[in-house]
């Protein structure tokens, strides 16, 4: 059994509206980190989080479930919270128990009630938070429109650090490993510049070498002003996924692990 300090730990709780696919993407997530063989599915009732009867017979999660697993030196918990309108005050009472809340969105109905007032409780607490636009491979989902409406509804901090590509098939890093690869809108070098451009503003003398002095900034300069902005609510990484076809995962991982903070990184707005 692996050991791990909380420096390895990420706490995150999944949360959205109903439909959104949290359950889906749960185990998309677990096949994707190889703890298990074959994923679940909610039609057939045998997904990890919804192991309940009740929930087996209507379709969809009425409590809260956490789950837990190993990547790459990490130790991930996540909670998959309830979508419904009735059951919000079920999953804000459960938000408070982690540092992350991962706002899981339908690309293909866009922002709904529940992300809205997740987004919100989530502010209010002084909790990190991330999106994740789900199903992109849908054929009628409109990534630019989902996109543009999110950073109208909670501000221009929303930012993606990965880019759809090849239909929708796969996503590109903007952040960690950014590349010239073709992206199905806006592009790369774009995404990363905005990125920079947004964390840069927590740190004066970053900003300067940056704007001012023109230097290149390296993943070391970046990685505390990086989390300083993800504690002050400066900067919400937006990612893009297919819990369907496992387009985006590896990438949601990484950020999982890489990006989001553990329980030793105090947040000044937390409490």
């Amino acid at each position: 059994m692996a050991h791990y300090t909380t420096k390895d730990i990420r706490n995150i709780a999944l949360v959205g509206h109903g439909g959104a696919g949290k359950a889906s993407l749960v185990e998309a997530l677990l096949l994707e980190a190889g703890v298990i063989g074959k994923r679940g599915a909610v039609e057939k009732g045998n997904t990890v989080s919804d192991f309940d009867a009740l929930e087996k017979n209507h379709g969809h999660s009425l409590e809260s479930a956490v789950i837990s697993f190993d990547h790459k030196g990490r130790r991930i918990n996540l909670i998959d919270t309830p979508g419904y309108p009735d059951f919000i005050g079920r999953t804000l009472s459960v938000i408070s128990a982690v540092e992350t809340v991962a706002v899981v969105i339908n690309a293909q109905t866009g922002v709904e009630m529940v992300a809205q007032r997740m987004m919100q409780g989530a502010a209010q607490r002084g909790l990190d938070r991330i999106i994740i636009i789900n199903r992109i491979d849908a054929p009628e989902a409109d990534l630019v429109a989902c996109l543009n409406h999110i950073r109208e509804l909670f501000g221009s901090e929303c930012l993606p650090v990965n880019l759809p590509a090849e239909g929708g098939s796969c996503v590109v890093d903007c952040f960690f490993r950014p590349s010239a690869e073709k992206t199905d809108f806006s592009s790369v070098e774009q995404a990363h510049t905005q990125l920079i451009d947004q964390v840069v503003e927590v740190d004066e003398e970053l900003m300067e070498l940056y704007l001012e002095q023109g230097q290149e900034l390296s993943p070391q300069q970046l990685h505390e002003p990086l989390e300083q902005a993800l504690r002050e609510g400066h900067l919400i990484p937006v990612t893009f996924t297919s819990a369907e076809t496992g387009a985006g995962l590896a990438e949601l991982l990484e950020v999982f692990a890489e990006l989001m903070p553990n329980p030793t990184e105090g947040n000044p707005r937390r409490f």
